[in-house]
């Protein structure tokens, strides 16, 4: 039987000058040192918004990197003893790892198409949403308009857990990261929220990605902490 694919989201938070400072050159030398990581088929270096969505604010305490394992025991293995990981670990704050499996996708990221679902979601299980978007350089000053008061309107909705958004590069490649109690919940905000039809309708109409991509995961499992959140966090929610 083929193993189901895992994929994870790591986030690290920094505090001080120095580890700030470490973290933000990582986002352009430390790529070299996943190249070669065991059983890893995709990985990207994130920086993070001041928002809980899209925001073009950036902030440099806190970053992200997702991968994508084709095990759990490959993941396991890094995360305990690659050495990249366990520089991030040093010069960081705190960390948080969600261990999810990919069951749903639409769309691209550079081309490719990295997820891999084998398993249907359980609408009553917590579920991880990923949107990802590249932006045209002629639509961001309209796109930000838009899109803005969707961030916002985030903020304590019923049922969403966890929010922060994130990056390849500011403004132009954006995407947030969320995990909701349930699909339930998830799919009445993006139904029932002004802001966000408005944002679908305007994506339609103007055509303002070059590329797009959504996903849902079922988290799993979760490795350290953030801001309360554990593996404990999890259980209590499922």
């Amino acid at each position: 039987m083929v193993e189901a694919q895992v994929v994870t989201m790591t986030f690290f938070r920094f505090v001080g000058g120095a580890q700030r400072w470490w973290a933000f050159r990582q986002m352009g030398l430390g790529r070299r040192a996943f190249a070669e990581v065991a059983g890893l088929s995709f990985v990207k270096m994130l920086g993070s918004g001041n928002g809980n969505g899209f925001d073009w604010l950036p902030n440099f305490g806190v970053y992200g990197v997702l991968g994508v394992w084709d095990s759990e025991i490959s993941a396991r293995h890094f995360f305990s003893k690659a050495d990249i990981f366990l520089q991030f670990k040093k010069n960081s704050a705190e960390q948080w790892t969600i261990f999810m499996h990919p069951t749903l996708t639409h769309g691209q990221w550079n081309g490719q198409k990295p997820f891999a679902p084998t398993q249907p979601s359980d609408e009553n299980k917590p579920v991880a949403v990923l949107t990802r978007a590249t932006v045209k350089a002629r639509h961001l000053w309209r796109f930000r308009s838009y899109v803005m008061p969707v961030s916002r309107s985030l903020k304590g909705k019923e049922g969403l857990l966890f929010s922060v958004g994130v990056g390849e590069l500011p403004i132009i490649e954006q995407a947030t990261f969320s995990i909701w109690r349930s699909s339930h919940a998830m799919k009445a905000y993006a139904y029932s929220s002004p802001q966000h039809a408005e944002v679908v309708r305007r994506t339609r109409e103007l055509g303002w990605y070059k590329e797009e991509m959504f996903n849902r995961f079922e988290p799993f499992a979760t490795e350290g902490t953030w801001a309360g959140m554990d593996d404990a966090w999890l259980k209590s929610v499922v």
